[in-house]
């Protein structure tokens, strides 16, 4: 437990003014405990939900209390920066033989940007601490509902009143026992909106707050390595490296968010962001290293990207993307080959 009968060193008014100054849009302070909805991860594992991401599975304790992730640690620091950023023009976003880039790597990868941040804050907080943006044993989305950031709606994702879901969130654990900042449980609530289940492209959402990452776009264009199912990559629309439709259509993000003035690495640009998918394919390494490094494209590699972009042109329904793909018949890489191949025939079914 955390303690808070102990004298504090430093209000958590102070701290979340320091967070600001840091760089980000939201915070809040919570007390180091179990985590409340340890049972539902714990279910969510044992029906393989994770799909091939094995470090989910490992250790699953410790995600589920963050005390064991840090045993001198009293507090928590959660953070988050909006990215939501300009609407990209309908003309390209639209255009069938452009793919799509999900929101949060229209620019610099944020597990660059954000720790530095969190880092400063360490500093003058000082203390035991230690920083996590995606890369640790923490479960950021129920910390940050704790903490009142958002709360975890319908599709999994922490919906904020002021920014939506499209929000980037990071975490510090402190041995400074800190106040809570009154601002914890976040109000909010999805009610009987169902969009994000309707309207999920591959249907990833099995019930209400519970995803199933195997069918979900995100995890196929970028965790999952090698061929994907036809019956799946069919559903993936031109989506090329993550997917943005479960939020696309929430009406928290359509009301309620609001642009960041403290990203200042995203923006919208064709090239990066809705790429022809005719580019992707004739990439070699250089060509992708000179687009994409520094981006959170990279994690999906080129074998993957290139194997996204030949599913995209099979689900665009054009004749022209039916040429592209000619060319990729015998491609020395045989996943590239077998999406080429599973597409030309999709074409064909379509009538391209």
């Amino acid at each position: 437990m955390s303690g808070f009968g102990d004298v504090m060193s430093v209000a958590s008014e102070q701290v979340r003014g320091w967070a600001l100054e840091a760089g980000f849009d939201a915070v809040g302070i919570v007390p180091i405990e179990p985590m409340p909805r340890a049972e539902h991860f714990r279910s969510w594992l044992k029906k393989g939900y994770h799909g091939s991401m094995a470090w989910i599975a490992r250790d699953p304790e410790r995600r589920c209390d963050p005390g064991l992730v840090m045993r001198k640690a009293r507090s928590a620091i959660v953070v988050g920066v909006s990215y939501q950023v300009e609407d990209p023009p309908p003309a390209l976003w639209d255009d069938p033989l452009r793919g799509r880039i999900a929101r949060y790597a229209w620019g610099r990868d944020y597990h660059k940007v954000l720790p530095p941040r969190l880092k400063r804050l360490a500093e003058r907080l000082g203390g035991s601490s230690r920083v996590y943006v995606d890369t640790g044993p923490i479960l950021e989305r129920e910390l940050a509902e704790r903490a009142g950031i958002g709360f975890i709606g319908k599709n999994t994702l922490v919906l904020s009143p002021s920014f939506g879901s499209y929000l980037l969130l990071g975490v510090l654990l402190t041995s400074e026992a800190l106040e809570p900042d009154g601002r914890s449980e976040a109000k909010g609530t999805c009610g009987a909106c169902t969009r994000c289940q309707t309207l999920c492209p591959t249907r990833a959402f099995p019930s209400p707050y519970v995803l199933d990452a195997r069918r979900c776009i995100s995890y196929l264009t970028i965790e999952h390595r090698g061929m994907i199912e036809p019956d799946l990559s069919r559903l993936m629309q031109r989506w090329v490296f993550g997917c943005d439709a479960c939020q696309e259509v929430c009406p928290w993000v359509k009301q309620y968010r609001k642009p960041s003035e403290q990203h200042g690495w995203l923006s919208f640009d064709a090239d990066r962001c809705s790429p022809r998918l005719e580019e992707i394919m004739a990439m070699d390494q250089p060509g992708f290293l000179a687009r994409f490094a520094g981006t959170p494209v990279i994690r999906t590699k080129l074998s993957g990207l290139r194997r996204n972009a030949a599913i995209a042109l099979g689900n665009c329904g054009q004749a022209e993307a039916v040429r592209i793909l000619d060319a990729y018949t015998a491609d020395e890489d045989p996943v590239v080959r077998d999406a080429v191949a599973h597409s030309l025939l999709e074409l064909k079914k379509r009538g391209a």
